[in-house]
């Protein structure tokens, strides 16, 4: 309620209470006119007449009183009423100027309001589309790298699907092979009983013998016979027996690694990151360089700006450091704004990024070798290894390679491989530590494995892989050639070009110093040695000799990854020109 009606309900309450003043006075007035009027007084009256007169005459004038005063109030209130309406008209004019002021304003604050709120959709809406944009190039990533990884599980089945088709084509060869053997054997069989008649009708036309005296020296000299060719079969079983055993080891060591396709990529101390612009790499260093010292204080890693377009270069040796430090630069770049508080907080979420980018490849590695049930810990320190590096061999991928390698053999040798591949996959799990803690990769890892629970055959095979303690187990002998073979193969491990080139130089050395020899050539990165010899000088078999000696000390002299052919080529040429 406004201050302009409440004065005109305060008015119209004082004319009521008015008006009832003047009904009073006028129905007491009424009522004394109507009473009966006493006669004049006269002298013989009675004094109580005259006294009942005069208090009717003093009530009239009271009466008359009344009513004078009701009707002055009466007055007094209708000029209070025409006052409370003009005060009230005043309000109610002032009330409508205030109320079209308010309205004015309130629809310039709505107009306000609604320009401040399509500004605010304006930019929450290009923020949802910057975020959507993030999002979509980290699906689109995503899926890049699963179909990467589903073409490169294809041609792995395609190769093995290949090989199994080879082994069948040469199982039939030799089930050929056999038979013919057999049926060979038959003949040579049929062939010696008929010599055996025929040397026994021989014998008895000679010696003039009978029988019994026949049969006698017949089963002396077949005894004999016997014996002879015993002793020689005994001695041909054990030297097969010995050549069989190792070619038998080298076709398993061969087969596993054949069958196994794993990828190798190489590392480095040094990532590089792709700017949009040079701009940017002067909101990188910050004022006088303080965004570039709070973001290698940060990070711990060293952020080299060259001349370099449109790039800049973070070098660490953490390999894991090194990359929080590159997705941080890299959604500080996106983002833009660059400070020491923001590098703070981005730098703690790619940390967070990168815990869950490891333990989603220690997963990843989990399932692909097929062992479960592994501690969370040992989980958490197997994806530090998804970075981690050794002779720029990766670390996970070699223990996912030395795992499928060593199940191979132990299944090639009928034995349990699921915890001969739990053993492979664990051996190396101490590099995870060893930037933290002091001593052997391998010590440490057993050390790793036994607190959190692992057998001590799995143990046993972590702390034996490099001898430093003695292999006791077939577990430990065979994470040892697994690991061995993983290391060891074509490709595996990357060398220093000096010792490369060196390697090189003396292979082209030890063939060029033979006699005969006239040129060298070292092919396929040094697997493969290509000698010329003059004819003239070295023959056919001087050239297999030749081959021999320079392969041997090859073996000799030089440690190499793999195997170097050696090929000696003896060529004799005519030359005549037709005029």
């Amino acid at each position: 309620m406004t201050a302009s009606d409440l004065l005109v309900l305060v008015a119209l309450v004082l004319v009521v209470v008015a008006v009832v003043v003047v009904v009073v006075a006028v129905v007491l007035v009424r009522r004394i006119q109507a009473a009966p009027q006493p006669p004049a007084v006269l002298p013989e009256e009675d004094p109580a007449v005259v006294a009942e007169r005069e208090r009717h005459e003093a009530a009239l004038r009271s009466a008359r009183v009344a009513v004078d005063e009701a009707t002055v109030e009466l007055e007094r209130a209708r000029a209070q009423t025409v006052a409370a309406q003009a005060e009230a008209t005043a309000a109610r004019t002032e009330a409508e100027r205030v109320r079209v002021a308010a309205r004015e304003e309130a629809d310039q604050l709505r107009q306000r309001a609604r320009r401040q709120a399509d500004q605010d959709a304006e930019q929450a809406l290009a923020q949802a589309r910057r975020t959507g944009e993030q999002e979509q190039q980290r699906v689109l990533s995503e899926a890049r790298e699963r179909l990467a990884e589903l073409e490169r599980r294809e041609q792995r089945l395609d190769e093995r699907e290949r090989r199994l088709d080879e082994e069948v084509e040469r199982l039939a060869e030799r089930d050929r092979r056999l038979a013919a053997g057999e049926t060979e054997l038959a003949e040579r069989s049929a062939a010696v009983a008929e010599v055996d008649q025929e040397r026994r009708r021989e014998l008895e036309r000679v010696a003039g013998l009978t029988a019994e005296a026949a049969k006698g020296e017949l089963v002396e000299s077949i005894e004999t016979a016997a014996k002879r060719e015993a002793a020689i079969l005994v001695r041909d079983i054990e030297a097969d027996a010995r050549s069989t055993a190792e070619l038998r080891a080298r076709a398993l060591v061969v087969d596993a690694i054949q069958r196994v396709a794993s990828e190798q990529t190489a590392e480095s101390v040094v990532s590089v990151l792709h700017l949009p612009s040079d701009e940017m790499k002067g909101r990188i260093i910050g004022r006088e360089g303080r965004n570039i010292r709070a973001f290698e204080s940060v990070t711990g890693v060293n952020l080299i700006i060259d001349d370099t377009p449109e790039a800049v270069l973070l070098s660490c040796f953490d390999p894991v450091r090194r990359e929080i430090g590159r997705l941080t630069l890299e959604k500080l770049v996106l983002d833009g704004r660059i400070h020491p508080h923001r590098i703070e907080e981005v730098h703690d979420a790619a940390r967070q990024e990168v815990e869950r980018l490891c333990l989603r490849a220690a997963e990843d590695a989990l399932v692909e070798v097929g062992i479960t049930e592994l501690h969370p810990e040992l989980v958490a320190h197997l994806g530090r290894l998804r970075y981690r590096t050794s002779y720029g061999q990766n670390v996970l991928k070699h223990l996912v390679e030395t795992a499928h390698i060593a199940g191979i053999m132990a299944a090639e040798l009928r034995l349990d491989p699921t915890v001969i591949k739990r053993c492979a996959f664990l051996h190396d799990i101490g590099k995870a530590l060893t930037h933290e803690v002091e001593g052997s990769h391998a010590l440490i890892g057993a050390d790793l494995a036994r607190k959190y629970g692992e057998a001590d055959v799995v143990v046993h095979a972590i702390e034996a892989h490099h001898n430093e303690v003695a292999p006791q187990t077939i577990e430990a002998v065979l994470t040892q050639a697994a690991d061995a073979c993983s290391g060891g193969r074509p490709g595996a491990r990357r060398e220093s070009l000096e010792a490369y080139v060196k390697r090189l130089e003396r292979i082209e050395e030890i063939a060029g110093g033979k006699a005969g020899v006239e040129k060298v050539f070292a092919m396929q990165a040094g697997r493969e040695i290509r000698v010329m010899v003059r004819p003239d000088e070295v023959d056919e078999i001087g050239s297999a000799v030749l081959a021999r000696d320079v392969a041997k000390q090859i073996e000799e002299e030089l440690t190499y990854p793999g195997q170097i052919r050696v090929t000696v080529v003896r060529e004799s040429r005519a030359t005549e020109i037709a005029r």
